[in-house]
């Protein structure tokens, strides 16, 4: 199956446990690779055959933007059910990067990667 990469999307958020990171904010890194079959549009050479990144990138920035999770977690599964919810991707990596977490050493950044698939089944129901 073919991918798409939007990579080094930077947003600025309030999530996180502490009551800190809420009302201060912080910067989070999005990584999206979605899995798409992009043969048709590799042949007609036409936006509407493919996921619109511009769109895909809009959505990530929505929740990010958005309201509070408190884990990254939560937050990585909502940007993996909007993601999903465009036509023509059938599975999202979604990987956020944390790089201010407060943490009581030196690191270059707390994160997660999830993975997640359409449920064609459900669809077809």
């Amino acid at each position: 199956m073919d991918k798409l990469h939007l990579h080094g999307m930077v947003f600025f958020g309030h999530h996180g446990q502490r009551d800190e990171e809420a009302s201060l904010g912080q910067r989070f890194e999005v990584d999206l690779d979605l899995t798409a079959d992009l043969e048709t549009p590799g042949g007609s050479d036409q936006l509407a055959d493919t996921v619109d990144y511009v769109g895909v990138y809009h959505a990530v920035k929505a929740v990010v933007e958005g309201p509070r999770r408190r884990l990254l977690e939560a937050l990585a599964t909502d940007i993996s059910d909007r993601v999903l919810a465009f036509d023509r991707v059938d599975a999202v990596v979604v990987r956020i990067r944390k790089p201010a977490a407060p943490l009581p050493g030196a690191v270059d950044y707390a994160g997660v990667e999830i993975t997640r698939r359409r449920n064609l089944a459900a669809e077809k129901s």
